[in-house]
């Protein structure tokens, strides 16, 4: 597959300080989620993603020294733009509000970025050999925070009494289902792949399901 976007990015001259070396190491990490996601971290080769990218492979250790550093990288960029969402969980949000569009945006980032989820997952199933490190850290303190704020709204009286950490646990899951499952879903449902009324649905239901548990109105906005 050829990355025309970036490549189209890649072409245009920038005054930016550092500006190519941000279009090649997005251009660069593009090609490796399409690559790690296909093959998997073992099989994967830094060939391969240097010429996915349509880079010279000298280009790649450049920017990134080893396979193991590119793939890092690449875990915290899908890391980061979950835990962006997930920023959506402060003491001063309107819970309804929030859940909304937490489930909203996890269910287009699978949508927009199937492979990722599937890279994490992937890690996840084989032990987090890569990553574990991260996410007993980093990750657990950010987690704790967020679950931190959903104690709080409790305590407050806002949302019925549930356990943070496996709410969302179960919206991890629910949302992920259509990237990590992108392939069972659509045989299922007796059709070439998940279509935008599906995404609709999903988040639709999901929602419902998550404010009625929470005890919050469960109607859509006007």
């Amino acid at each position: 597959m050829e990355l025309t976007e970036a490549t189209a990015h890649d072409a245009q001259p920038s005054r930016r300080p550092g500006a190519k070396r941000v279009v090649n190491e997005a251009r660069i990490l593009a090609a490796a989620e399409e690559i790690f996601a296909e093959a998997g971290y073992a099989a994967a080769s830094m060939a391969a993603i240097a010429e996915r990218a349509g880079l010279p492979k000298a280009n790649l250790h450049y920017y990134f020294g080893t396979k193991e550093q590119l793939y890092l990288r690449l875990l915290d960029t899908i890391v980061d733009g979950w835990q962006e969402t997930m920023d959506l969980f402060t003491a001063d949000s309107d819970p309804t509000e929030a859940f909304r569009l937490y489930i909203a945006d996890k269910i287009e980032f699978s949508r927009r970025r199937p492979r990722a989820s599937k890279i994490f997952a992937n890690e996840i199933l084989h032990g987090a050999p890569h990553f574990l490190s991260v996410l007993q850290t980093r990750i657990r303190e950010r987690f704790h925070r967020h679950c931190a704020v959903i104690e709080g709204w409790i305590r407050e009286g806002k949302i019925a009494p549930v356990d943070p950490h496996h709410l969302f646990f179960v919206l991890w899951a629910s949302t992920q289902h259509y990237a990590d499952f992108d392939i069972q879903v659509p045989a299922l449902l007796g059709k070439e792949s998940i279509g935008p009324e599906d995404y609709r649905a999903a988040t639709e239901l999901i929602t419902r399901m998550v404010l009625a548990t929470l005890g919050l109105e469960t109607s859509a906005p006007r």
